[in-house]
């Protein structure tokens, strides 16, 4: 008999800051609705300068550790594509300030926006080599692109952690899943660069490439059929894109594409990254925790994920909701996280947005903005400091 694995608990972070679109629209003279409808964004969430990966994603698994302890986590498996060093993970220092054990593996994953379900399945796969241990993934991001850049709209920061283990209490993952690898440049950051590039155009095609990729491999792997699904947590660059990569599959299958049927697959998978932002790895896993806060009762329902990562990878796969997981939902802790934001206008949005460490590896300090469990201090020597507050 096959153990059953998957997603034992959920939590997530994000900014301390929140720019509402109606401010960005009135700062570059655009037309709201192109926002609001056009991308499907309201709000993007923007991090404190004492914020980054490493702070949210801490935030975001604290509650985790908090509920279950550390006895059985032996990895931590950290997914960016937003790293802070090219040699150190983030998960080490999110290891250090959440105290876990020593006797622990601790890496970090890159490939664009997909990388948290690489990590999810990596995971998976140690705890079938052993079921009495369990793995701590944590996706985290901040989403920067250049100011009045066509992409400036779809920036966001969260964090998404997730315990993974037998006898799930939330989200049972089903093999087989469809992958999908292509070598295209619709986005990517070179090491000289904090700001990403991206080809709009490119991006999204290759975006329904690989929806139609994943989808002709699952279902040569012996995967359910469409209509099996309850809902599908698409990746969400802007919530528009899981619209489009939905009525495309849709099409890809001979299946008309009818408004009340995709809002119905999708509708509750939107609500925190509409307000949120475009979070990269953390993404996916975001329109999972909207979907079970925000749902009737799922129990038993298979659900449809599509995680994509730009450059690209892609893959498609499959979970069961299981019985009772309403009780260990964070329903109202994911609802203050977004509620807690503190709004700004775009002059302080802009601000935060271009400041950044000297790179002198002199000794600077953080402002201290942010009102969260963890704050990056400031770097000494060119070595980041993080402290528990």
């Amino acid at each position: 008999m096959s153990l059953s694995i998957g997603i034992h608990d959920l939590s997530f972070a994000t900014g301390e800051f929140v720019l509402p679109h109606t401010a960005l629209a009135a700062h570059n003279g655009t037309e709201i609705g192109k926002y609001h409808l056009g991308i499907g964004q309201e709000s993007m969430s923007v991090p404190a300068a004492d914020e980054d990966i490493v702070t949210l994603g801490a935030t975001a698994a604290a509650p985790i550790i908090a509920r279950h302890g550390a006895e059985r986590i032996r990895t931590v498996v950290f997914a960016t594509e937003s790293s802070i060093d090219q040699a150190k993970s983030a998960g080490v220092y999110v290891h250090s300030l959440l105290g876990l054990p020593s006797a622990t593996r601790v890496v970090e994953l890159k490939q664009a926006c997909y990388g948290a379900t690489a990590a999810l399945q990596f995971a998976i796969g140690l705890v079938q080599r052993d079921p009495a241990q369990q793995v701590l993934v944590v996706a985290g991001d901040v989403s920067k692109y250049e100011l009045d850049s066509p992409g400036e709209a779809t920036q966001g920061a969260a964090a998404v952690a997730m315990l993974v283990g037998v006898d799930p209490a939330l989200v049972r993952i089903e093999d087989p899943s469809g992958l999908f690898t292509a070598d295209v440049m619709d986005f990517w950051r070179p090491n000289y660069r904090e700001a990403a590039l991206v080809d709009g155009h490119e991006s999204i095609g290759a975006y329904l490439q690989a929806v139609e990729g994943t989808w002709k491999d699952y279902t040569e792997q012996g995967g359910r059929t469409l209509e099996e699904f309850a809902a599908f947590c698409y990746h969400q660059p802007f919530t528009k894109m899981a619209y489009k990569a939905h009525r495309h599959l849709l099409n890809y299958c001979g299946y008309d594409t009818d408004e009340a049927v995709i809002a119905r697959a999708l509708g509750h998978t939107t609500a925190y990254n509409r307000v949120i932002g475009n979070s990269y790895t953390a993404s996916v896993y975001l329109g999972l925790a909207a979907l079970l806060d925000r749902s009737e009762d799922l129990t038993g329902r298979p659900l449809a994920f599509l995680s994509y990562g730009s450059g690209s990878v892609a893959e498609f796969f499959a979970g069961t909701v299981v019985a009772g997981y309403r009780e260990h939902l964070r329903t109202d802790a994911n609802r203050q996280a977004i509620d807690r934001r503190t709004e700004v206008d775009y002059a302080r949005y802009r601000d935060l947005h271009e400041w950044r460490f000297p790179t002198d590896g002199g000794d600077h300090a953080t402002p201290e903005q942010t009102t969260g469990p963890f704050r990056l201090s400031g770097i000494s020597g060119h070595k980041r400091l993080y402290q528990a507050r």
